[in-house]
């Protein structure tokens, strides 16, 4: 198995949580914070989904999907175009609101198809590329790969515990 193998086998993976994780949920649900400093699951896959988009386009060079195919529009936020969710304070995190699942869902599959167009190009030796140089030591496309996933991962854990906790308030 080749590296660019396991990592198009992991993001598949955050795929498969993202749409479990809003899987039946209405409006109410996504939206629902258990506190006003709390995030919705809505928030917690906008999230996750900006960061992976945002950090594999500059990886590789690419336009990010939520420009280029409207997704900014879609969504219609009143946050800053380039906005990825980090750093939220509760104000910020308020304004994240979708009407339905499928907005979610479709910005996450746009942007994990384009992730997974550029890791088919991906050789062994690419992954020692330098991308970040603000960093000591400077990050490569192997590390950044890798902490985009497990950061999405941690995110849509989140995402599928806070559905558990709406689901049981509903029961």
């Amino acid at each position: 198995m080749h590296a660019k193998d396991i990592l198009i086998d992991g993001y598949g993976r955050i795929r498969e949580e993202v749409h479990a994780a809003v899987a039946g949920l209405d409006a109410d649900g996504l939206n629902h914070r258990p506190s006003p400093q709390a995030n919705s699951v809505a928030w917690l896959i906008w999230h996750l989904t900006r960061v992976q988009d945002d950090h594999v386009a500059d990886a590789f060079g690419l336009e990010q999907v939520w420009h280029a195919q409207g997704w900014e529009k879609l969504f219609g936020l009143d946050l800053p175009s380039h906005d990825t969710g980090y750093g939220h304070g509760p104000e910020q995190v308020a304004q994240v609101r979708v009407a339905g699942a499928n907005l979610l869902t479709g910005y996450y599959d746009a942007v994990h198809e384009q992730t997974l167009e550029a890791l088919v190009t991906v050789g062994a030796e690419d992954l020692e590329r330098i991308v970040d140089i603000r960093w000591d030591p400077p990050v490569s496309l192997g590390v950044r790969l890798v902490s985009v996933l497990a950061d999405d991962l941690e995110h849509a854990g989140q995402a599928a515990y806070l559905r558990g906790l709406i689901q049981s308030a509903e029961e």
